[in-house]
This record gives structure tokens, C-alpha cells and sequence, in this order.
């Protein structure tokens, strides 16, 4: 008797970070969301996390923080089978509106000067934009990108 395959709804997960962020206070308030909205682990690249006061929940003590040197280096470390999304204002991103969020991913957010940087974008899977025509705040667009995630998928 052949095995199946199966799929169910429970089954997923979708870690979120930021590249090159700018003000470290980003990362403490985008953990803390990440915990409320049910990120398995948030993650860096390129610049490092300080523990912030931000992080009201203590959510460092609840779902891990990963640092990656490297776009390649957070490429080599990605679940299996796991599509790295970003999320930018670009011609190529699809409106998150009609996005349907994959059962496994990892969001990928730039910092809210100069965005993912070209080779970053060219990195990742697919890409999502929140609408509007500025940037936002890079811990308030990932608390968006992950309300949307929740509200879609439950």
C-alpha cells in the first residue's frame, strides 16, 4: 500500500526579518509582533540585534532570533522547501490584497531609507508590496505582512 502525501491546515510555519536595518528599536517592536501574530523565528541580515526595550513581551525568551552575515548565508540556511518572499515597493511585487501567503515562508523586509537591496530582490521567490506609495516603517510593514498572513490563513 502506497503512502500519501497530505497536507493540512495546521501544517506551516513563516519566520520574518529584516535586511540592513537602520535603528535597532525596529527589531525589538517587529519581534514582539512576531510573537503576538505567530512567527516560529524572526532573523537579521547583515546587522546585528541588541536586546531593546521595545520588546515588552520578552519574546527573545519565546520564538528564536537568527542572524545571517549575508543574503546568500540566509539563503543556505532556509527550511526546506521554504520560498523567501520579500516585500517591497517594486514594479514586480505582487499586491498584497490578492496574495495568497504559501503554508511555509520566510518574509524578507528591507529598511525604510533604501529598501532590499538590488541583489537581495533578485534573491528572493517572490515578491509582495503593502499598498501605498512611501514606505513604511519597516516594523509596522511586517506587522501588516503578518496580520494579513494571519487573517488569510487563520
Amino acid at each position: 500500500m502506497a503512502r500519501l502525501k497530505q497536507t493540512y491546515a495546521a501544517n506551516g510555519f513563516f519566520g520574518i526579518g529584516i535586511m540592513n536595518n537602520v535603528d535597532e528599536i525596529n527589531i525589538g517592536t517587529l519581534w514582539r509582533s512576531a510573537y503576538i501574530l505567530g512567527a516560529s523565528f524572526i532573523f537579521t541580515v547583515d546587522k546585528k540585534y541588541k536586546k531593546q526595550t521595545t520588546d515588552v513581551v520578552n519574546a527573545w525568551q519565546k520564538i528564536p532570533l537568527y542572524h545571517h552575515d549575508t543574503i546568500e548565508d540566509l539563503l543556505a540556511n532556509l527550511p526546506y522547501d521554504t520560498p523567501l518572499i520579500g516585500v517591497e515597493l517594486d514594479e514586480q511585487a505582487h499586491d498584497i490584497i490578492g496574495f495568497e501567503h504559501p503554508h511555509r515562508c520566510v518574509y524578507l523586509l528591507g529598511n525604510e531609507q533604501s529598501g532590499l537591496p538590488p541583489q537581495a530582490l533578485a534573491k528572493c521567490h517572490r515578491l509582495i508590496q503593502l499598498p501605498g506609495d512611501y514606505s513604511l516603517n519597516v516594523s509596522v510593514a511586517g506587522s501588516l505582512v503578518m496580520y494579513d498572513r494571519l487573517a488569510k490563513l487563520g
